[in-house]
């Protein structure tokens, strides 16, 4: 395979016999590879446009702005966080990036549910804005909410191809979803030996939908031990599933391993990942395969540190932000880092 495949969500409006066939290919390319490129989607190209200039305008921003909403003032993990300071498997990635949540109070998060006590209810609260570009919240929110919409109607999709009702995901999305947005630079490190930009890792939530700046390559896809270039596509989203639809379809869907290079010196990237993912206190439900989709499922991966995927999501998000953030753990969660 030398790309991703491409998929047209639009087909889900044509003909019922369309709408099959899309639901067919999209269990196909998410069972065989776990990426592809999403057109059709009927995202606004003027919001496209608006969410990059406004992501190249914060990175823009004097160092002081930036550092003003750093995520090490987060016991969140929400805000900036400076080049380096993110880790994948111990390893530093290159890039710069600002985190951003669903916004919830942290006073009571969790106390309606079967166990308020979670420490991952910690995860829940504001997100940091910098005051200095106060036209990102209201995009940033208007893209999480027309994404959200777009991820979900994937989610029903594959429901529905994998023999189950289309509303078997919905609960666990119902009350306080828990998707994240990143918004990343990736700055030019790589010369003629390409830099780790994000080492490689699987996502740990259900999927990702990527926008990447028009004209910048750097990501790649693992498939059948080789690595396969993702330059964006004029119009597509990149789209991958997470640890935990694998874990739901009990390995039949592939959350598969991927990796970013740094940019060549002189040049550089922005990235927005929008991760669609569950409330923290909740499990993904096991969906019950046909015998024939049941004997191709192979199991749930490994990830390169040899961790389980954990069926509560908000204990898989945890570990992960302990592990990513270790400076931030210190300083909010140190009596957590024997979790990590």
């Amino acid at each position: 395979m030398l790309s991703l495949p491409v998929l047209d969500i639009s087909r889900l409006n044509s003909t019922e016999e369309e709408a099959a066939a899309f639901r067919d290919d999209l269990r196909r390319v998410t069972h065989e590879v776990g990426f592809f490129y999403l057109t059709g989607h009927g995202i606004d190209p003027a919001l496209t446009e608006s969410i990059l200039d406004l992501s190249r305008r914060f990175f823009d921003l004097p160092e002081a702005d930036k550092l003003a909403i750093e995520n090490v003032n987060s016991p969140q993990f929400r805000g900036y966080t400076r080049v380096g300071g993110e880790l994948t498997h111990g390893d530093v990635d290159w890039r710069e990036q600002i985190d951003i949540g669903v916004e919830r109070p942290t006073e009571g998060a969790g106390a309606a549910s079967a166990d308020p006590a979670a420490d991952y209810w910690r995860l829940e609260g504001p997100n940091l804005w910098p005051e200095a570009l106060p036209e990102l919240e209201p995009v940033v929110r208007r893209w999480n909410d027309e994404l959200s919409a777009l991820a979900l109607k994937l989610l029903r999709a594959w429901a529905l191809s994998l023999g189950s009702p289309e509303d078997v995901f919905d609960a666990a999305f119902a009350d306080h979803p828990f998707s994240l947005i990143k918004i990343v630079r990736y700055p030019g490190e790589s010369v003629e030996t390409p830099k780790q930009g994000v080492g490689a890792h699987r996502d740990g939530g259900v999927l990702t939908l990527l926008l990447v700046e028009p004209g910048k390559g750097g990501l790649q896809v693992e498939h059948d031990g080789d690595w396969i270039e993702a330059p964006p596509m004029q119009g597509a989203f990149v789209v991958n599933i997470g640890e935990m639809l694998e874990l739901a379809t009990g390995g039949y869907l592939k959350a598969t391993l991927h990796r970013v290079e740094s940019p060549k010196v002189g040049s550089d990237r922005i990235s927005i990942p929008f991760f669609f993912n569950p409330g923290l206190d909740a499990r993904m439900p096991t969906l019950e395969l046909s015998p024939e989709l049941r004997s191709g499922a192979r199991g749930l991966s490994v990830d390169p540190t040899d961790s389980p995927i954990l069926e509560t999501y908000g204990d898989n998000v945890l570990r992960y932000r302990l592990r990513a953030h270790p400076n931030v753990a210190e300083i909010h969660h140190a009596d957590l880092l024997h979790h990590a």
